[in-house]
């Protein structure tokens, strides 16, 4: 029996605590829970507690690690990322990450793949809201590959951003274009999924990406594709809610204990 934590306490946490409770998860054992807000914490704890499993609820990083879990399940924030993924890799504990957008910043990507090294532990990122990473990767290392990605999305998801003015609701236009680095750091929280893809092919000074606001848009689209002189690959996506993204987690806590890997 694998054991994991997690880090980050809303929605898509609760997907992946679901998915443990109704048998998704047979080989994994939530231990401990952490987040920025203790109440939500404590409601997946409980929600343990009453399908007869012990789960901690841990008021620090210190703490949740103090468990030694196999696995860190990140489900918070870039920033959230930033502050758990060191300790967790150089500690032997893997990571399962969704804000794959801290790791547009080269820097802190080179210290997590060699604290993941040094700890014999690795970092997993989650697909979220996109797919495809198995033929971005394959169709970059073939060579010559250029790859680019497009979001759309309603106004109302961009409220917040620096792009966001009230005329976005009643006209269509497009807000951003530049590449997966520069859109992460003008969208910290709204793109994750541009890096993902980038850090699956290209890397993100190399993603170009498009993003459009729709009036009356509701969900996400993405979009990346993907060419070299033999391939021309389209992985397209279109979500209603964030839910792909939680469940991309449970598929990835899957495949690590799976003797088949999708």
């Amino acid at each position: 029996m694998k054991t994991f934590v997690i880090v980050g306490c809303g929605r898509l946490a609760h997907i992946v605590s679901d998915a443990l409770v109704k048998g998704f998860l047979p080989e994994y054992d939530l231990v401990g829970v952490y987040s920025r807000t203790e109440e939500k914490a404590a409601g997946i704890a409980a929600q343990m507690r009453d399908a007869g499993r012990s789960c901690a609820v841990c008021r620090s990083v210190e703490e949740l690690l103090s468990l030694k879990p196999d696995v860190l399940v990140e489900t918070a924030s870039p920033a959230a990322l930033r502050e758990v993924a060191l300790p967790a890799l150089r500690g032997g504990t893997s990571v399962v990450t969704l804000s794959i957008g801290a790791l547009a910043d080269e820097e802190f990507y080179c210290e997590v793949a060699e604290a993941a090294r040094r700890g014999g532990s690795r970092i997993y990122l989650a697909s979220g809201a996109t797919g495809g990473f198995d033929v971005l990767r394959t169709a970059t290392l073939m060579g010559g590959a250029t790859a680019r990605f497009f979001n759309e999305k309603g106004p109302d998801a961009l409220k917040g951003t620096p792009v966001y003015t009230d005329d976005l609701q009643h006209e269509q236009r497009e807000v951003f274009a530049g590449s997966a680095a520069e859109a992460i750091r003008l969208f910290p929280t709204k793109v994750n999924v541009t890096v993902a893809a980038s850090r699956a092919s290209v890397g993100p000074e190399a993603m170009q990406v498009t993003i459009r606001s729709t009036p009356g848009f509701k969900g996400d689209t993405q979009r990346v594709e993907i060419v070299n002189e033999q391939v021309r690959a389209v992985v397209d996506v279109y979500s209603a809610t964030a839910e792909i993204a939680g469940w991309s987690v449970v598929s990835t806590l899957l495949n690590m204990v799976s003797p088949v890997v999708f």
